[in-house]
């Protein structure tokens, strides 16, 4: 057995690897007490030692020193005990250094397989130690195949996986091409570590301008949130803590060079830098720019916003399918529901007249339930005894008749919703029927001229014979 060549073979995997060269010793001292329980059975009691000085690997076989001799692997007599150590005793465990090279052909191959399953859990090992540290970072890579929709990406020392969740819908990718992309996460599999990836997750624009952007690298500017739909369109809130550095300024760049620079590798996809504020209502009023808000409703128990924005902003304030809003929300943290005025005034009129529908609610009573917050009859029904008591002019026998009739009103307006809701679908139901109907009846008319058009063709008889069979 060729301990010289083996220990070779280490210290170069070692170096390619970049595997601890005392993770392939440990590996190799095991390797030599499988190939000796190999040679001379599981019950041989051997130890393998390491010289760091010399790099040689010894075996030591023990045997317990016994008057009688029961079993020759595990034992040894007196006699032949004091010939190696004059002054051992019974019960005492003496080592002898053993000849590797009696190990056998076959206890060499085993030792061989050993060493190799343990550089590769070793290398495993190495590889997920390295890939844990850098996630969160971006790495590029080759693409190496594309593997039911997953795109493999060559990292050098392993693979990774693009999953199709992760990739952009409009980038394609061929074999050979070059790509950037987060390590999203790394996961311990039997097979080796897999390192997961993508190009769709809003952390992937923040490390972007990370890298663009020198005042982010160094702390001065921070990104205070992301939200993407990927492809599409971003939005960054970004935040100063020096006075004379503009946050938004410094990630757009001389003539917009740094953040161009992220929407190329980003494919064209259309970013939006906002400053940040401390104030929420302020912040999302920035997030929803361009578009101008009037007022701001906050329900924190919710978590909710109602925004309010002049008429011609509302498809501005919205955006095409939603998107600015549901942009917006996502970086706030906040469930936004946008009304232009008309609509707001239209709906806080409608509330005001199901106050004054309320028995004993005059002008002056609804005027100072409005003060208190109360804008409809639904809110009144939802409201407690006590949050009424605190409205002037109401006694608490007052209050309970109001919340009775608030509830009254509002499972009526609720009822006539959904009886408007049921109308509206019967009607949509009616004209899709109509609709087939046409399409079926056209058809029939088409079929009908076809047929009679092929019957009136010249030169067919009723024969069915043409003028030249004639």
């Amino acid at each position: 057995m060729l301990i010289s060549e083996i220990k070779r073979v280490v210290e170069q995997v070692s170096r390619d690897k970049g595997i601890d060269r005392m993770v392939l010793v440990k590996a190799l001292e095991e390797a030599l007490k499988s190939a000796a329980r190999k040679k001379y059975g599981p019950k041989i009691d051997i130890e393998v030692q390491y010289s760091e000085e010399t790099g040689d690997l010894e075996v030591f076989q023990f045997k317990e020193v016994a008057e009688e001799i029961e079993d020759p692997m595990l034992q040894i007599s007196l006699d032949e005990g004091r010939l190696l150590d004059p002054d051992c005793e019974v019960g005492d465990s003496l080592g002898t250094k053993m000849d590797t090279n009696t190990f056998g052909r076959i206890a060499a191959q085993s030792a061989k397989q050993v060493i190799i399953q343990k550089l590769k859990d070793a290398e495993k090992d190495a590889v997920y130690a390295s890939f844990i540290e850098r996630r969160g970072e971006i790495i590029n890579g080759i693409v190496q195949r594309v593997d039911r929709g997953d795109i493999i990406v060559n990292l050098g020392q392993t693979e990774g996986i693009l999953p199709v969740r992760e990739q952009v819908t409009k980038e394609s990718y061929r074999r050979g091409d070059r790509i950037r992309a987060l390590i999203l996460d790394v996961l311990q599999d039997s097979r080796g570590p897999q390192i997961v990836l993508s190009r769709t997750h809003p952390n992937f624009i923040v490390t972007l301008f990370r890298t663009e952007v020198p005042e982010i690298s160094e702390g001065i500017v921070s990104i205070m949130g992301a939200a993407r739909e990927a492809g599409v369109r971003a939005k960054i809130a970004v935040a100063s803590n020096n006075s004379d550095i503009d946050p938004v300024g410094a990630c757009v760049g001389m003539k917009g060079s740094r953040v161009q620079s992220v929407v190329q590798e980003l494919r064209g996809e259309k970013i939006d830098i906002i400053p940040w504020h401390v104030d929420t209502a302020k912040f999302v009023c920035n997030a929803l720019a361009p578009a101008e808000v009037s007022r701001v409703i906050i329900d924190e128990d919710n978590r909710s916003m109602e925004v309010i924005v002049p008429d011609e902003f509302l498809a501005i304030a919205i955006g095409k399918k939603g998107q600015n809003v549901r942009l917006a929300s996502k970086l706030t943290g906040w469930h936004l529901d946008v009304k232009s005025e008309t609509t707001y005034n239209q709906t806080m009129q409608s509330g005001y007249n199901s106050l004054m529908a309320l028995p004993g609610v005059g002008i002056s009573l609804a005027d100072a339930l409005y003060e208190k917050g109360f804008y409809s009859a639904e809110e009144i029904g939802k409201a407690s005894v006590e949050d009424l008591l605190q409205v002037r002019g109401i006694d608490e026998e007052m209050a309970s008749g109001l919340i009775e009739a608030g509830t009254v009103a509002a499972e009526l307006a609720a009822q006539a919703e959904a009886d408007e809701a049921a109308k509206a679908a019967e009607a949509e139901a009616d004209e899709a029927t109509e609709t087939a109907e046409a399409e079926v009846d056209e058809a029939a008319k088409t079929a009908e001229a076809a047929a009679l058009e092929e019957a009136s063709e010249p030169g067919k008889e009723e024969t069915g014979q043409t003028p030249n069979e004639a």
